[in-house]
């Protein structure tokens, strides 16, 4: 790698990797402005974060650099729509860290959490690759989209909005209850479409034991639809139980009390942008229990 040419880059190099973000410097150079076929001005930004999909650009306050600077990176965002570059001061490091989960200020808002696992941009690309992959598996079908209340509706929203076929969605819920010393799983909300003859894709959150999955897809098997596969967002392999297909997986995650992007701990932490690792006795609680039947 080339040497930093100024201290603030090197700087923020230590920043990301003291937050496990990966980065690479100068990666490449963007024309600018050509005459004829010669090209008489380009850009080189400061960094590239691939898991964020994002190029940083770091400034000083100087305003005759700033003004430059940004008319660059407009130039860029014209040229190269697809292209995501922000221009960074000095103090806003640690600020621009926390809007993709990452870095105290991230943490300091959410009291309990131990680590970001996941950050808001790997969530939404590694969603968009798999509503590309169903839309073509499904091609020329028209799939209902079942997803499990309530962990999955973040997810769900998400997912739908990925796939360009014709769908239908319907939720359904469940509740555990103990019969002893077991746990019980009981529909509270069946789907509202009769799905006999069609295509489904049962969405979930996540899946660990594989209990609860394998007893839903009994469940909607027994209606007799034409096809059911399984889409999960996390799975937990490690802590599974009864061996279920799950057909589509986001990520395969360890086995800790997740939270963020719709999974709770006692209804807090759902509107987290981003999935964390709960510390033990987090959010002024104690600790939550890894032993779930889902």
């Amino acid at each position: 790698m080339r040497p930093f040419s100024h201290p603030s880059e090197e700087e923020f190099g230590r920043i990301l990797d003291f937050y496990g973000v990966k980065w690479l410097y100068e990666p490449r150079s963007f024309p600018l402005r050509w005459e004829g076929d010669r090209v008489v001005e380009m850009f080189t930004p400061d960094f590239y974060l691939p898991e964020l999909d994002l190029y940083v650009e770091l400034t000083t306050m100087r305003q005759s650099l700033v003004t430059d600077k940004n008319r660059k990176l407009r130039r860029i965002r014209e040229l190269y729509p697809d292209t995501t570059i922000k221009l960074l001061y000095r103090r806003d490091f640690h600020r621009l860290l926390a809007k993709y989960g990452f870095g105290p200020l991230a943490e300091a808002e959410v009291r309990g959490i131990e680590r970001v696992l996941l950050s808001k941009a790997q969530i939404e690309r590694r969603v968009a690759e798999l509503g590309g992959t169903i839309s073509r598996d499904y091609a020329g079908k028209a799939p209902i989209l079942i997803g499990v209340l309530r962990g999955v509706f973040c997810f769900m929203a998400d997912l739908m909005r990925q796939v360009s076929l014709p769908i239908s969605v319907e939720f359904m819920s469940i509740s555990y209850y103990h019969e002893g010393e077991e746990h019980q799983v009981r529909i509270t909300k069946e789907p509202g479409l009769d799905i006999t003859g069609r295509d489904v894709l049962l969405v979930e959150d996540i899946v660990d034991t594989g209990m609860t999955l394998n007893y839903l897809l009994r469940y909607l098997a027994d209606k007799q639809p034409a096809s059911l596969k399984v889409c999960a967002l996390l799975d937990k392999r490690v802590r599974r139980l009864m061996p279920v297909p799950v057909d589509y997986v986001g990520f395969e995650v360890p086995d800790e009390f997740l939270v963020g992007y719709g999974l709770d701990y006692l209804e807090k932490y759902r509107n987290l942008p981003f999935i964390g690792i709960l510390r033990p006795g987090g959010g002024g609680q104690e600790g939550p229990e890894k032993g779930s039947p889902k």
